[in-house]
């Protein structure tokens, strides 16, 4: 298990990178299969991939469009399928992509039922294609021989041969590969002095022994410990049976409880997260998962006890060989929980200290003239702390002498206290940029960056790309990242404005203060955020009708169990994001009109009658009532032009959607699961081209379903499982891009039309439960990308399935033996 590979750091947002990945594949090979199962593992990820449309593959050359997404990529995976090399296109591609991309480790091949050896010595399957273009283009012989020489290229780099894997597997390595590339691929961040302080931790690791080890990480915040977590996992995860890295414990645990903490652990070992019910079942479940298995964990940033407890109880936990790995601030968890191997992480050695703070002050490895002097105090001062190098060397970058001598003299009066040394760059912001630094403090610390970005100001990009450069912020797998010693500094800076009166502070996230503040009507207008965590079912905040009257510039309103006396004269017009969980009320304010509300979640609400103001809604994305008992209708959706997500799951009393759905051109999301007073759907959702999920599950009183659902062309998923309809509309099969239909438990479901021979992408069809389905169209043998049919609790005849499978050659059939 020894540790000897090279290694780079995050790389930055800033790069000259569009995309993480381009895709390059035979779209008649595996478009609707490998590459569509690969492409949507990879952007679960949070890797940005190009995937080419199908129309851009009807030209003879490689489309402009194509070359610059090829340059603009910092990787490509090739899935060398079987009649990959019959394509020119393809062949080209390859070409363009082994050109542009002159690193051979960015190219990745995927040997996808092809044997690599074909490949390499063009026989085979890869012979044929060649020896048609040959004579195809008799009078460019070179064309040709460059086909061969990338073929040959292709064939000798390292990848995958699928013929070695299960394909669920197969995607799952390939996404987890690409992932941690894309961590540890800028060569520009490069971890300064890392292999001196590996050399320790390797020796607690113990390379090759078989024993079960913990070993405890610890030191102050911003010393490296996360740095030093993340290059262990990235050199020796390979080595075993399941490798889990989860960061920021104590912010999981305060956010969810410690059974999120279970459920996190789970999930990455691709367990479904809704298996837990407490922690004494998380934690029997842990146990018998992994007892036999050879497992990585490491557990970065606890701080309490209790969570080492919930998912690494003892050695007995895990199979022989197997290393859980901690980091924390406290040396005193570790000894109580009887973790012997400790490692105490100290600032960096003078030479490397320089070496960071110069490379990020000059964006070379050694200081500019009449600045060494000065940086050698410097990083006298910080005494080797990685943060504190990375976020003062970005401050001082590219300011002149009087402004270094300037900082110089501030530290020497601070005393070195780490969050002076870091407000120093805080301070050095424009308002604006403060408003946003604080804002990620506060609010958005591990949140989609694009979710963000319009959750801000117009010019948040610009704003998020200076927070980048001076180090405070980076972007991992998509979402914002701040190091949790630049947050706590953050919220300090809120804290200490007004220390006793929370009413005054700019930001709440305390449920004690917001409880101050709501229940004595002390909020001001300096608030602009209110945002808590789910508590316990006892932890009430107190509202009454004027707690909010003052707060003209509150954007973010994050809340729930609270409750309400007098009822509630105001909301804040100046809203963006609206999410208050068990809202008390039956209406809203009546001069309530967010105009620049973004995102509308309201989960078990009392809301009867969805009805906002008299303003135009152009700004609300989501929508969100779920499980809002009372609600019997929906809003007019005329003033909200851009919604793209509506759930309204579990809203039993909902009777009618109304028919102004068709407004909605950017809808991609319809939810309206278990609403079972639900009887029709207006033929107005034929209008909604830009949906692809549309999920009626359990809408019992459902007997219909329009004509006008075959107009909804983006369609990807229907689920009709649970409801009363008797057929689907012959329409159906204008859905070219369903791929998913369920109609489980439709008890009088009784055919499917002959136009689902239409449906040239359905892959999934679930017809269990279906008691009154005795046929099968012979249409149905017609769709040739169906892969999985299940047939439990119908009555159809074995000899239709049986000619069924024969003609669906890829069909996996449930339900029903043919034998």
């Amino acid at each position: 298990m020894s540790i000897h590979r090279t290694f780079t750091s995050f790389p930055s947002s800033s790069s000259q990178w569009k995309y993480d990945v381009f895709l390059s594949f035979r779209g008649e090979d595996t478009r609707k299969g490998f590459t569509d199962h690969l492409y949507t593992a990879l952007e679960h990820q949070g890797i940005t991939t190009f995937r080419e449309d199908l129309e851009l593959q009807k030209g003879m050359a490689i489309s402009p469009q194509i070359l610059t997404a090829i340059e603009e990529s910092r990787f490509a995976l090739i899935v060398l399928s079987r009649n990959y090399a019959s394509s020119t296109w393809c062949l080209d591609e390859l070409v363009t992509i082994l050109e542009c991309m002159e690193e051979t480790k960015t190219v990745l091949p995927i040997f996808y039922d092809v044997d690599p050896s074909d490949v390499r010595k063009q026989t085979g399957t890869v012979a044929e294609a060649f020896i048609k273009h040959e004579e195809r283009f008799v009078d460019d012989a070179k064309k040709v021989r460059k086909w061969r020489a990338a073929f040959k290229k292709i064939a000798n780099l390292s990848g995958w041969n699928s013929k070695d894997w299960y394909e669920s597997k197969l995607v799952k390595d390939i996404a987890e590969v690409l992932r941690r590339k894309l961590l540890f691929s800028s060569v520009e961040n490069q971890i300064v002095g890392i292999d001196s302080r590996l050399k320790p931790i390797n020796l607690l690791l113990g390379a090759g022994v078989d024993d079960v080890r913990f070993v405890g990480i610890w030191g102050v915040g911003g010393i490296g410990k996360t740095t030093i977590a993340r290059v262990v996992h990235e050199r020796i995860s390979n080595e075993f049976e399941f490798s889990i890295f989860i960061g920021n414990v104590r912010n999981i645990v305060e956010k969810g409880g410690l059974v999120s903490l279970q459920k996190q652990l789970l999930s990455g070992i691709w367990m479904t997260k809704d298996d837990i019910s407490n922690l004494h079942e998380g934690a029997m479940i842990i146990r018998r998962v992994l007892c036999q298995k050879k497992v990585l964990l490491i557990l970065d940033d606890v701080n309490h006890f209790e969570q080492l407890e919930s998912v690494a109880g003892n050695h007995e936990w895990f199979g022989c060989g197997s290393r859980v790995l901690i980091t924390t601030r406290n040396e005193h968890l570790l000894i109580k929980h009887g973790v012997e191997r400790r490692f105490q992480v100290k600032g960096l050695k003078s030479e490397d200290a320089l070496q960071l703070f110069t490379w990020k002050a000059f964006k070379k490895d050694y200081p500019e003239k009449y600045y060494l002097i000065l940086s050698n105090h410097i990083v006298s001062y910080v005494k080797g702390l990685p943060l504190a190098l990375e976020v003062l060397g970005s401050f001082l970058h590219g300011r002149g002498l009087s402004e270094w001598n300037s900082t110089l003299g501030k530290l020497g009066v601070c005393n070195l206290e780490i969050f002076e040394a870091l407000k120093i760059s805080y301070d050095g912001l424009d308002d604006n940029e403060k408003k946003m630094f604080l804002d990620i403090a506060c609010f958005f610390n591990g949140k989609d960056k694009d979710r963000v970005i319009e959750a801000c100001d117009v010019s948040a990009v610009v704003i998020l790309e200076v927070l980048i450069e001076r180090s405070l912020v980076k972007i991992l797998g998509g979402r914002l990242w701040m190091h949790d010693s630049l947050q706590e500094m953050g919220r300090q800076i809120i804290l200490r404005e007004f220390p006793d009166e929370p009413g005054r502070c700019s930001r709440l996230w305390f449920r004690e203060d917001a409880d101050h503040v709501l229940s004595k009507n002390t909020g001001t207008e300096a608030i602009e955020g209110i945002v808590l965590h789910p508590a316990d079912p006892g932890a009430q905040v107190h509202a009454n009708a004027k707690s909010f009257s003052k707060m003209v510039k509150l954007r973010y309103l994050k809340i729930s169990n609270v409750s309400i006396y007098n009822g509630l004269e105001d909301l804040p017009n100046s809203l963006r994001i609206l999410k208050w969980t068990g809202y008390p009320l039956t209406y809203f304010p009546p001069h309530f009109n967010p105009e620049k509300l973004l995102e509308l979640k309201m989960c078990h609400s009392y809301i009867k009658h969805f009805r906002m103001g008299t303003k135009p809604l152009h700004n609300l994305k989501t929508i969100k009532l779920s499980h809002s008992l009372n609600l019997v209708s929906t809003p007019n959706f005329k003033g909200m032009p851009n919604l793209e997500v509506l759930i309204l799951e579990g809203c039993t009393r909902l009777f009618e959607v109304d028919p102004s759905i068709q407004v909605l051109e950017r809808l991609t999301l319809l939810n309206l699961k278990d609403c079972k007073n639900l009887a029709h759907l207006p033929s107005s959702v034929g209008c909604l081209k830009s949906l692809k999920v549309l999920n009626l599950f359990g809408c019992s009183r459902l007997t219909i379903l329009p004509e006008e659902l075959g107009y909804i062309e983006c369609l990807e998923e229907l689920d009709v499982s649970r409801t009363s309809i008797r057929e689907l509309p012959s329409s159906i099969g204008r859905l070219k891009g369903l791929t998913l239909m369920n109609l489980k438990d439709c008890k009088y479901f009784m055919h499917l039309p002959t136009s689902v021979n239409g449906l040239k992408c359905l892959k999934v069809l679930n017809l269990s439960g279906c008691t009154r389905l005795h046929e099968l169209p012979e249409e149905l043998g017609h769709v040739e990308c169906l892969e999985k049919l299940d047939v439990s609790g119908t009555t159809i005849l074995l000899e239709l399935l049986a000619s069924l499978v024969r003609e669906v050659s890829n069909l996996f059939l449930l339900g029903k033996s043919l034998t």
